[in-house]
């Protein structure tokens, strides 16, 4: 037994009082969301559809032109098994208007220019569905930065974002997604042949193991040694988590009055509800 393992049953009922209650705050009963066809979307998918009705959540799919045909297969099996809405709508000519103006050929601003994309169409779709937009970020993802600040980082609210891939998988396990999503390498899907592990340079389950230690447990670069990681891989890890910290705070504003946003000014996101 993994010290990373969860009580999938407590973990499902918590995320879907937190759904439920959440976006109830605002008068919401509806969600969208983009669906990619890997664990993280088809498990954000899942718990919405236990939490508010499979008639009340729309999956997005959002291919370009380049994106891997069996992704869009994948997201149609979730959508299927989970009996939600659905719309497919392609990025590539919005994403092209841009990239091809300005000769964006460097992957990872293709990748990030797509995601920014994506998100705005989500926005814009969840004015006619009127439901608010889900996130599908995990926190491994969101501890490394490996995700695109306003693309798929936005969100109302991201069930997702306490969760570590290693505990996505289990609670995915247990809902009864589709054996093509739980076995699938997890590729963000940017270019041909992208995996999120090739691409990051160590696997999911080695950065987990060591992201619970050292920011669960709070271990020291020492103890952390002393567990048998190796000090480069601790070094970098500790490296990313702080490189990105900028991607998950909210915008930062220079305190000017006695009563500056987010420094004086800080009430509930439910304030007034």
């Amino acid at each position: 037994m993994s010290p990373l393992d969860i009580q999938v049953e407590l973990v499902e009922d918590l995320l879907l009082r937190f759904l439920r209650k959440e976006t109830g705050k605002f008068g919401f009963s509806r969600v969208l969301l983009g669906l990619s066809g890997g664990v993280d979307s088809a498990l954000a998918a899942a718990l919405a559809a236990r939490a508010f009705g499979a008639q009340n959540v729309l999956g997005v799919m959002l291919p370009y032109r380049t994106s891997n045909p069996d992704s869009e297969g994948d997201a149609r099996l979730v959508i299927e098994a989970l009996g939600i809405e659905s719309k497919r709508i392609d990025i590539s000519a919005m994403a092209d208007g841009y990239l091809d103006a300005a000769n964006v050929s460097d992957p990872l601003r293709r990748g990030n220019v797509m995601a920014r994309c994506r998100m705005i169409v989500l926005y814009d779709e969840s004015v006619e569905f009127a439901g608010l937009v889900l996130g599908t970020s995990n926190k491994t993802e969101a501890l490394l930065g490996y995700s695109t600040q306003f693309g798929d980082s936005a969100s109302a609210l991201n069930p997702l974002g306490d969760l570590y891939k290693h505990q996505v998988f289990q609670l995915a396990k247990h809902l009864g997604l589709p054996d093509a999503v739980l076995d699938k390498e997890p590729s963000a899907d940017l270019f041909m042949g992208q995996t999120d592990e090739a691409e990051l340079g160590f696997s999911y389950a080695e950065a987990d193991a060591l992201l619970f230690a050292m920011v669960d447990e709070r271990r020291s670069v020492e103890e952390l040694l002393a567990m048998g990681f190796e000090e480069a891989f601790v070094l970098d890890i500790a490296h990313r988590i702080a490189q990105n910290q900028y991607k998950r705070l909210p915008p930062i504003i220079p305190k000017l009055s006695n009563r500056t946003l987010n420094h004086d000014f800080r009430y509930l996101r439910s304030w007034g509800h």
